[in-house]
């Protein structure tokens, strides 16, 4: 009797404790929002900026550069001979996570989702193509030599959160279609975007470091050829793939994409091996035995992506965001960023060239028979999601750090990418209204 008695016993969030009801459920109904992951990557933006300009800013960059000695004899956690800061840890180990969920997505929709149908895949890999090429073409025009070159990168990057929460309070007034193209488009792009990071902002590689990341590929790689899907292995094996990734030179992240990328697509227990079972009737040992065969129903890489998306949405982005979003903004400091061509680069690389580059590459696909729009789509549409597009947030902000030291300049790359980002969201939502009001007046009239 115990068995059925414990399965209809409620939960913590399900009883009518106070806490559960005036805080746990709220929270709950908070995080099921679509647009939640990028209300909270926007407050987190908003209190790095307010933390780095109170009279406690010094506080908050003291925080971000404590030190951190890890390592065990002398495998040591080192950025160019020094401690990593708590800064540099978010950047490199907490944003592996994220990668890692990065390329969990790309695989899921290359395997079973919209990029599986050819046809179907080449309309956002056209735009996002575009959305890549023309934004580092303007940047370059302003910053075609000198160190600030190397932050061409930048612009090219579209931030998912932010974009689908701008999508989300848009409400009915987007199709489906369109929401997915969206979606395809940034996948696409965080591809495009991997690929730069691990060719163009790599530094000086470790030969040694670099055989034992190929090996602990291959070993991963035969690991999910013999469907061995042990989960603690795999973590260690991520452990030692990053770490060898940190040594040698590639950007440790790119290990999370890998992880991501050979991840088990599969399933043991295929749906006609599963048959229907009364919960009621089933015991303790039963229910952990149905709770086995439903987990073995569903492939390794949809639970961890399922388990880890939360994670990292509701805690490493805006983490991240906390860490880097905190410039010092003043009079000066605008008038310096706003007359400096790295700013002016990323700023109209994110707002114009997105816009230019998604349009034209996506209407160029579409006008030359290579695919078709989204299902209710018109051009008009096509503009406001391409300057939706524009929102580069998390990953550029990324790329800032990877391809400047100089703090100065980062700060500088930094307003450009907050300054684009308000606007690219502002003119998509405008854009899009705007679609959908002329859609309406067609069809009233």
């Amino acid at each position: 009797m115990s068995g059925p008695q414990s399965a209809s016993r409620p939960t913590w969030l399900g009883s009518d404790r106070p806490l559960a009801r005036t805080l746990g459920r709220p929270v709950m109904r908070f995080l099921g929002i679509e647009a939640a992951g990028g209300i909270l990557l926007m407050v987190a933006t908003v209190a790095a900026l307010i933390w780095a300009n109170s009279p406690w800013s010094g506080s908050y960059h003291d925080f971000w550069h404590t030190e951190f000695h890890l390592g065990i004899g002398d495998l040591q956690l080192e950025h160019h001979g020094h401690p990593l800061t708590l800064a540099q840890l978010v950047n490199d180990a907490l944003m592996a996570i994220f990668f890692f969920v990065v390329g969990l997505e790309i695989k899921r929709e290359l395997v079973a989702g919209h990029l599986r149908d050819r046809r179907a895949a080449l309309l956002p890999a056209a735009g996002a193509l575009g959305g890549m090429v023309v934004p580092a073409l303007i940047y370059f025009a302003f910053n075609s030599s000198g160190d600030t070159s190397a932050g061409w990168g930048i612009p090219m990057a579209t931030d998912i959160a932010f974009a689908v929460g701008v999508l989300s309070l848009l409400g009915n007034r987007i199709s489906t279609p369109l929401k997915v193209f969206l979606l395809s488009l940034a996948i696409v792009d965080d591809i495009g975007a991997i690929i730069v990071i691990a060719v163009f902002y790599t530094s000086d590689l470790a030969g040694e470091w670099l055989v034992l990341a190929v090996a602990t590929t291959v070993a991963v790689v035969l690991l999910t050829r013999f469907k061995v899907w042990y989960t603690p292995l795999y973590i260690v094996l991520g452990s030692v793939l990053w770490y060898a990734m940190f040594r040698s030179g590639v950007h440790a992240t790119i290990a999370g994409v890998i992880m991501g990328l050979l991840a088990p697509a599969g399933v043991l227990l295929q749906p006609g091996e599963i048959a229907p079972i009364d919960v009621g009737s089933l015991n303790a040992d039963g229910l952990r035995e149905a709770k086995f065969r439903m987990n073995e129903s569903v492939s390794v890489a949809a639970r961890l992506e399922q388990q880890l998306h939360p994670i990292t949405g509701f805690m490493i982005i805006p983490i991240f965001a906390l860490a880097n979003a905190g410039i010092e903004i003043s009079g000066d400091s605008l008038r310096d960023a706003l007359g400096s061509g790295v700013t002016i680069g990323v700023a109209l690389g994110l707002v114009v060239g997105k816009v230019v580059g998604v349009s034209l590459f996506t209407l160029g696909a579409v006008r030359l028979g290579i695919s078709a729009l989204p299902s209710g789509a018109t051009i008009r549409h096509v503009v406001g999601i391409s300057a939706i597009a524009g929102i580069g947030f998390t990953v550029s902000l990324f790329v800032t750090g990877l391809a400047f030291d100089d703090l100065a300049i980062q700060d500088e790359a930094k307003v450009g990418i907050l300054l684009a980002s308000m606007v690219a969201a502002l003119v998509g939502v405008v854009i899009l209204l705007g679609a959908r009001a002329t859609d309406e007046g067609a069809t009233h009239g």
